[in-house]
């Protein structure tokens, strides 16, 4: 009852439930979008460990790193200790599509692979720039800000891929040669925020602390080592399921996140693969960019340091 069927040697169920309040969409929509954009979305999700975000009907949607108990054998999987929560967690790897209509039954809109492959001796794949607007501006925003991070690249003879998260914001994605040290790969992702933060400091700023950016874009050179961003292609909790989706750079001023959605997302694809097409080769980093980027303070653990000062300095009368 409710829609059942196979596909892929999957066994789909309640496929005409509507997926969450306010998506306009049904669970049988998600899954022809994952089925359609298949091969595609594998692409960016194989050989990495993935999380993923479900929703299930009345609850508040979660986001799952490891596998549940009932997950079937042929789903690939890969054990990593978890220094966080000190323990093993079991990720899966989403190599085939049979894997990914899978997770679409259980309700899994987003998907959230790990910038290391699983064999981490290989390297960071991608630098990671999330360009996140701050309350009271729009994705017109994020698009400059994009281009403040292009023309950064651009001066150290770097270039990248650009598409919307899906949300408010913009990635961009830097493809970096094989055999790049996490450090350095993090340095460079801190200093390529700082040169772009410089040429606009009006637009964009690099402060983790939210109430320090002043209504301005936040350049978030976090993502690294073995952080997660959400793929390409891959749908959101959102009013409507927008879809991270690329967008050239030419096409980005005129772009708008509502564009990329469950619905619209194939029609717009077609048969092409974008975020593969615009992606640049992989690119060794220049030795100026990862040395500046060494003497950048980790965000994260500057804005710890900052937030214990700023405390101790509210108790001190």
């Amino acid at each position: 009852m409710g829609g059942e069927e196979e596909r892929a040697g999957v066994t789909l169920t309640n496929l005409d439930q509507p997926l969450f309040d306010g998506a306009e969409a049904t669970k049988r929509d998600l899954v022809d979008y994952l089925e359609f954009v298949g091969d595609r979305l594998v692409g960016q999700l194989r050989d990495r460990p993935l999380s993923v975000v479900r929703i299930r009907p009345g609850q508040e949607p979660f986001m799952q790193k490891n596998l549940p108990k009932y997950t079937p054998e042929w789903v690939p999987r890969i054990a990593l200790w978890a220094e966080s929560s000190r323990r093993e967690v079991t990720y899966a790897l989403c190599d085939d599509v049979r894997t990914l209509l899978w997770f679409g039954n259980q309700r899994a809109v987003e998907y959230h692979p790990t910038l290391l492959l699983a064999d981490h001796s290989a390297g960071p794949t991608h630098l990671v720039l999330d360009l996140d607007p701050s309350p009271g501006q729009t994705f017109r925003d994020a698009v400059l800000a994009a281009e403040l991070i292009r023309a950064a690249l651009a001066a150290d003879g770097l270039s990248g891929a650009v598409k919307t998260s899906g949300a408010k914001g913009v990635h961009v994605f830097v493809p970096v040669a094989a055999g790049t040290a996490i450090e350095d790969a993090a340095a460079a992702t801190r200093a390529i925020a700082a040169r772009a933060e410089r040429l606009d400091p009006g637009l964009a700023t690099t402060a983790f602390i939210r109430e320090d950016r002043e209504g301005k874009v936040f350049l978030d050179s976090t993502r690294a080592g073995g952080a997660t961003v959400v793929a390409a292609y891959s749908p959101r909790i959102r009013p409507g399921v927008p879809v991270s989706f690329p967008v050239g750079w030419a096409d980005l001023a005129d772009a708008k996140p509502t564009d990329f959605t469950l619905r619209t997302a194939a029609d717009r694809l077609g048969d092409r693969d974008p975020w593969t097409a615009e992606m640049p080769a992989p690119q060794p980093l220049p030795a100026d960019l990862v040395a500046e980027g060494h003497t950048i303070p980790v965000a994260r653990v500057q804005a710890m340091h900052e937030g214990k000062r700023r405390a101790k300095a509210r108790r001190t009368p």
